[in-house]
């Protein structure tokens, strides 16, 4: 049976906002709201959804660079919110990310012999006498010449750019890695070197990662499962090729009908097409949160909350939608 690595729980994270004459909090906004996920060692498990759902977030507060508002973040079965001292460290060490904009998470004052070096010295994953051979092993990994140490970020393309971030995050062998929209900044030849590259590495070192995209075509490239967030809540959880091939989520089949499909003889503008615009995080809707926008929507949707339950018994496929799950069984 496959182990649980990342076991999420009721995550709830919220922004204060601040307003008034005598500043104080008039509100919140939630980004991450009752997030409940597992992710199992080995696989890789891709989150999509618009702009401002909360995946980012979502993936800071697993790395640690989030606090939660509320909710349970655990590795291995350990609360990663109450880890301290050198147990902390060294588990927190074993969490990396891998940012969407790779020049700003570089430093640009320093080459990448230094960006790449210090925290492997710092945590003792090398010395001074087999550092070199650690990095040149490290770059031809990510498909870089050695040569490359001694430039600075400035110095390279996008898309080699994002090559050393990768580096940088498997510099620490981590278990977990996440991946914040990778390929989103750049040209689309310069996409698929980098999902196949991450493709590559996560057969050979047996990561277990979180992919965050934006297109359910790249997300399915790489994914082993794919779950759905809209507005701070996951709404549909399946394996990739069953979600990508059968939606049941009103909100993840307008996802599907909004990628591109090579196909001449498919009507142009077919499938759901949403209507409107995602709400405001600050004062979602009442009830299920796609209601406004769904074509499915019922009396009972505007008032109760959904649930997320599976699609039959005993199934991988999750969906927080009542309506949608009783028209198909």
């Amino acid at each position: 049976m496959e182990q649980i690595l990342i076991e999420i729980e009721d995550l709830k994270k919220y922004y204060p906002l601040k307003g008034g004459i005598v500043t104080h909090t008039t509100g919140y906004v939630k980004a991450v709201d009752g997030a409940r996920l597992i992710i199992r060692e080995g696989e890789t498990l891709g989150l999509v959804g618009e702009s401002g759902c909360g995946k980012s977030t979502m993936g800071r507060l697993i790395v640690g660079l989030e606090k939660p508002t509320a909710g349970t973040v655990r590795f291995r079965g350990h609360d990663l919110n109450e880890l301290k001292g050198s147990k902390g460290k060294k588990i927190r060490t074993g969490l990396q990310m891998v940012f969407q904009d790779a020049y700003s998470s570089l430093n640009p004052r320093k080459h990448i012999y230094e960006i790449l070096s210090q925290p492997m010295l710092y945590h003792g994953l090398a010395t001074k006498e087999n550092l070199r051979s650690k990095l040149d092993d490290l770059m031809e990994m990510v498909g870089l010449s050695s040569r490359a140490l001694g430039k600075y970020p400035h110095e390279f393309s996008g898309g080699q750019r994002q090559r050393i971030c990768i580096a940088k995050a498997l510099s620490l062998k981590p278990e977990f890695v996440v991946c914040d929209e990778p390929v989103s900044a750049l040209d689309v030849s310069i996409q698929a070197q980098i999902l196949n590259l991450l493709r590559q590495l996560q057969k050979e070192l047996k990561l277990t990662c979180l992919f965050i995209g934006h297109g359910l075509g790249a997300v399915n490239y790489v994914s082993d499962r794919i779950a759905v967030m809209y507005l701070g809540k996951i709404v549909e959880i399946a394996d990739a090729g069953e979600l990508f091939h059968n939606p049941i989520h009103p909100y993840t089949k307008a996802l599907c009908n909004a990628a591109p499909i090579p196909d001449p003889d498919r009507p142009v503008g077919s499938g759901i097409l949403l209507e409107g615009e995602v709400a405001s995080g600050i004062n979602p809707p009442e009830g299920c949160r796609f209601h406004p926008r769904c074509p499915h929507a019922v009396d009972d949707c505007q008032h109760k909350e959904p649930g997320i339950d599976t699609l039959v018994e005993g199934s991988r496929h999750l969906v927080a939608c009542p309506v949608m799950l009783r028209q198909t069984t």
